[in-house]
């Protein structure tokens, strides 16, 4: 977790959009234009969200993605760790063994033990990690509901339903023309 990127925000975003929507994936080119994002952007997130088995993919014209198990299931940690990888968040460059003044003959006592920068960083990075483990999609789609006036949730629902239709539609067209001498 060397760096939290906008990747990470724009994912919990999508997957917030998938809970409790266990019967009608979404595309991450829905998802994107929902938020206002390249859908490239979101094309090289969702495998990695995949992967990790936080999300399934369904193929087809009204294909997308679905969660694979239940939101209050998948932490933060877990989604910031499937989209940036485990990383740490500082990289201990020992430069305490590095002091002009032992003149390239860095005495024992200089390096002995775990450095105390790295120490305190190791504290933060593991007090950090445990309180993203303790949140999960389902706390925060909660408190988001919470939040948001009934009329966005059917906005949302109603946008979506007519990218779905539009697809079907489509769908129907060109097969009709196909069909014709």
């Amino acid at each position: 977790m060397a760096y939290i990127t906008s990747s990470v925000e724009y994912g919990i975003h999508c997957l917030l959009f998938l809970v409790n929507n266990e019967e009608r994936p979404l595309s991450s080119r829905d998802l994107a234009e929902l938020q206002g994002v390249s859908p490239s952007f979101l094309a090289k997130i969702f495998p990695k969200l995949e992967k990790a088995g936080i999300v399934v993919a369904q193929e087809g014209i009204r294909g997308g993605y679905l969660l694979a198990r239940p939101a209050d299931e998948i932490s933060f940690l877990d989604i910031i760790d499937a989209i940036e990888g485990v990383k740490p968040l500082f990289d201990c460059q020992e430069v305490r063994g590095r002091c002009a003044v032992f003149n390239n003959e860095t005495p024992a006592w200089a390096t002995d033990g775990v450095c105390a920068v790295h120490a305190v960083m190791q504290q933060a990075e593991n007090a950090m990690r445990t309180a993203l483990s303790t949140h999960s999609l389902a706390d925060v789609s909660e408190r988001f509901g919470r939040k948001a006036p009934d009329v966005f949730f059917s906005d949302v629902n109603g946008w979506i339903n007519n990218r779905m239709n539009g697809r079907t539609s489509k769908m129907r067209k060109d097969s009709s023309s196909r069909d014709k001498p």
